[in-house]
C-alpha cells in the first residue's frame, strides 16, 4: 500500500526532529508537518499561546453539511533519559527487524503521521464528504500544560467544535474509551523548630509528623471503591513526595506532602477532598501544632464513553476487521486529553494506534507492520461517520 510507505517516511522525518517538551523549540517540527500538508493540498493554520507556537490545525470541509470529528496527536515528546543507554540515538528513526526506533515513535509521531494521511485522503475526496474533519497536531502535552489543546478550544477563536475526538495514542489490543481522573493537593504540615542538639527543647519535628500523615493517607479507605461493569478501575491515592528540612542542626517546623488521587465516576474530586480533609483534621487534633494547610490543585474528572457511541462502534468494527481479532473498549488508569474534553462535554477515544514498546523509556519503538491496519481502520471508521447516512 503506497500510504504505508509514505506514513513510515513521514514518521521517520518527525522522529529525526527532536521535540522534547519544555526543552526543544517547537517551530521546526510544526514547519515540517505544515510543509507536508501543503504538499498534499491541505492548508493549515498555527495556534499560539502568547508568543509560542503550540499547535497546527487543518480542516477538510465536505461538500455537504454534517458532523464534525477531530483527529488529535501530539508532536512533543518525553525526554531522552540517559542517551548513552539507547541502542540507537533517540532521534535516529532507525529500522531494525521491522521496528522503527526513536523517541516519539509511539507517543505520538506515528499517530500524527497516520492522521495527516487520513486527512489528506479525505481532502482528495471532499466532494463525497458530509461534514468536517479537523486535524489538530498539538504541543505542550508532555509538560502537562496542554497549551495546544487548550488554545484550540478557546472560545474566543470560535474554531469548529467537534462531536468527538480521536486521539492518536498507540496500542491496538484495545480501544481506550475512558480513564480515571485526578485531583491533587500539597499538604503543609507544621511543627515547632528547635536545635537538633538541644537537651531540654526538642521541638516538634514537622518531617516526622508528615511521615506519620503520609502513612495514614496511604491507608485511607476510599469510599465507593468497588469497580463497576462499565468502569473497571477503583480510585487510588498515592503520596508522591515529602519535602522538608533545612540541614542537620535544625528540627524542621515545616514539611510538605504531595498527594495524587485518581478519581472514578463513583469517587469524584468532591468526595476525595472531603475524605482528605476529614483525615487531616483528625490528624491535627490535640497536636499542639498549627493546623495542616491544604493547597488544592486543579484536576480533571474521570470519563467513560459508552460502548454504544457511534465513534466507539465504528472504530471497533473497523479495527476488528483489520486485525481479525477482538479489540474491546477499555478504561485505563492514567489520565489523558479525554479527561479535559470531558469538562467540555466532548467524547474522546484516547488510544487506538500502532503496536509499540518502550513508551517514555529506552529504545522506544513501533512495529511498522501495524501502521497499515491502523490507517485503514481510521479511514474506514471516519468514512462511515461522515458518509451522511
Amino acid at each position: 500500500m503506497p500510504e504505508a510507505d509514505s506514513i513510515i517516511d513521514l514518521t521517520r522525518q518527525l522522529v529525526r526532529l527532536s521535540s522534547r517538551a519544555g526543552i526543544d523549540p517547537y517551530e521546526p517540527i510544526i514547519a515540517l508537518a505544515r510543509t507536508w500538508l501543503r504538499a498534499h493540498k491541505v492548508p493549515s493554520t498555527l495556534l499560539r499561546h502568547g508568543k509560542q507556537t503550540v499547535g497546527l490545525v487543518a480542516t477538510v470541509t465536505g461538500a455537504v453539511p454534517g458532523p464534525i470529528y477531530m483527529l488529535n496527536a501530539t508532536l512533543d515528546t518525553a525526554g531522552f533519559g540517559d542517551e548513552s543507554r539507547w541502542t540507537d540515538p533517540p532521534t535516529s528513526g532507525r529500522v531494525r527487524n521491522g521496528w522503527m526506533y526513536g523517541r516519539g515513535t509511539a507517543d505520538s509521531k506515528a499517530g500524527a503521521a497516520i492522521f495527516c494521511h487520513v486527512l489528506a485522503r479525505f481532502a482528495a475526496d471532499r466532494k463525497t464528504l458530509h461534514g468536517k474533519l479537523v486535524l489538530l497536531l498539538d504541543l505542550d502535552e508532555h509538560t502537562g500544560g496542554f497549551a495546544g489543546v487548550r488554545a484550540y478550544f478557546d472560545e474566543r477563536l470560535r474554531l469548529p467544535r467537534p462531536q468527538g475526538v480521536f486521539i492518536g495514542y498507540p496500542g491496538n489490543e484495545r480501544i481506550v474509551v475512558g480513564s480515571r481522573g485526578f485531583t491533587r493537593a500539597t499538604l503543609a504540615v507544621y511543627g515547632h523548630s528547635a536545635h537538633s542538639g538541644g537537651a531540654s527543647n526538642r521541638g516538634v519535628n514537622a518531617v516526622t509528623r508528615a511521615a506519620g500523615l503520609a502513612l495514614r493517607l496511604a491507608e485511607l479507605p476510599l469510599p465507593q471503591s468497588r469497580p463497576s461493569r462499565d468502569f473497571s478501575l477503583p480510585p487510588q491515592l498515592t503520596v508522591t513526595a515529602i519535602e522538608g528540612g533545612a540541614g542537620f542542626s535544625t528540627v524542621p517546623d515545616l514539611c510538605r506532602v504531595l498527594v495524587d488521587v485518581r478519581l472514578t465516576p463513583g469517587f469524584t474530586a468532591t468526595a476525595a477532598r472531603r475524605a482528605i480533609v476529614a483525615l487531616v483534621r483528625s490528624f491535627d487534633l490535640n497536636s499542639g501544632c498549627p493546623a495542616t494547610k491544604i493547597d488544592w490543585h486543579s484536576g480533571w474528572p474521570a470519563y467513560r464513553v459508552a460502548d454504544s457511541h457511534a465513534m466507539v462502534r465504528t472504530l471497533r468494527g473497523a479495527a476488528e476487521r483489520e486485525f481479525n481479532r477482538t479489540v474491546a473498549p477499555a478504561v485505563v488508569g492514567p489520565s489523558n486529553i479525554g479527561n479535559h474534553l470531558k469538562t467540555l462535554r466532548i467524547p474522546a477515544i484516547a488510544g487506538f494506534g500502532v503496536t509499540y514498546r518502550g513508551i517514555h523509556a529506552l529504545d522506544e519503538c513501533i512495529e511498522l507492520a501495524s501502521i497499515e491496519p491502523v490507517y485503514r481502520a481510521y479511514h474506514s471508521a471516519l468514512s462511515e461517520l461522515l458518509d451522511g447516512r
